[in-house]
């Protein structure tokens, strides 16, 4: 049978405490209630009277509940001092083992659903042209565990996660940035963002990369000479490459005809009028 200490004792006790003064208030209550029904004034009296003595009880009881783990215990302590305990100490401390945790997991927080999806035309498996794969120059190989994020497109600038992202764009566009988040990257390893219209390549980004092993990054077209013939409506499709393998996939619409290039003036050559010589009379 488990033993009971000074502490718990006391907390006990003023529960007990408590609930006999609740019982001791709803007699009283009870019995007061009950005296105002009396006809005799003397009976009444005193009913009330031990209606009230009921719940001044009550509230002795209540403040004894209360005063008994502030007063009693340290009171207690001095009669029946505390006996220390047996802290026991392991023999042998294990040393910890440093586990590496990646710099960033990815969690994808959007998912990305085009508008008008249906009109896209997915390929099976996105592949780098061979003019691409001429333009290489690192010779890193990618780490198999690279991954990267769905991209969000927006025209609120690189921040991370894409400020308003959006599906459906609005001529006139201007700068565009395909944002995303990776991890397991690894420095030097050959990067390639490719921007296509309904099938059409209209932009190429690729290099070693600079960046670090994980973080978010962003590819862009600013719609001056990027695209080449500005945003022109139709379906974009945006595809990253780690090596060349594809890691992720964007998709959105241009609606809308762009805003015409404003003129630019041509000089023209107007001759300068020229001296014509009289004639004179013969003699």
């Amino acid at each position: 049978m488990p033993r009971m200490d000074i502490q718990s004792g006391f907390f006990a006790a003023a529960v007990i405490l408590v609930i006999v003064a609740l019982i001791s208030m709803r007699s009283g209550i009870r019995d007061i209630q009950y005296a105002r029904k009396l006809t005799f004034y003397r009976l009444r009296r005193k009913r009330i009277s031990a209606g009230w003595r009921l719940f001044g009880f009550a509230l002795l009881l209540i403040v004894c509940a209360a005063a008994l783990p502030l007063y009693g215990e340290p009171i207690a302590y001095e009669y029946f001092p505390p006996s220390p305990t047996i802290t026991l100490t392991p023999s042998i401390t294990p040393i910890p083992t440093i586990t590496l945790t990646p710099s960033i997991t990815f969690t994808p927080s959007i998912t990305i659903t085009p508008a008008q999806s249906a009109t896209f035309t997915p390929t099976t498996t996105p592949f780098l042209p061979l003019p691409v794969l001429a333009l290489f120059q690192s010779k890193v190989t990618p780490d198999p565990q690279v991954v990267f994020s769905s991209i969000q497109f927006t025209t609120s600038g690189t921040k991370y996660p894409a400020v308003s992202p959006a599906t459906v764009f609005k001529n006139p566009v201007g700068h565009l940035w395909g944002i995303y988040s990776y991890d397991k990257m690894s420095p030097g390893v050959q990067w390639t963002s490719i921007w296509y219209r309904d099938g059409t390549q209209v932009h190429l980004e690729t290099k070693a990369w600079d960046g670090g092993t994980g973080g978010y990054g962003d590819t862009d077209c600013d719609g001056v000479g990027c695209p080449l013939d500005g945003w022109q409506p139709g379906n974009y499709e945006v595809i990253i490459f780690v090596g060349e393998d594809w890691q992720t996939v964007g998709r959105f619409i241009v609606q809308g005809n762009p805003l015409p290039a404003p003129p630019t003036g041509t000089p023209t050559f107007t001759p300068s009028p020229t001296r014509t010589p009289h004639s004179t009379g013969t003699p």
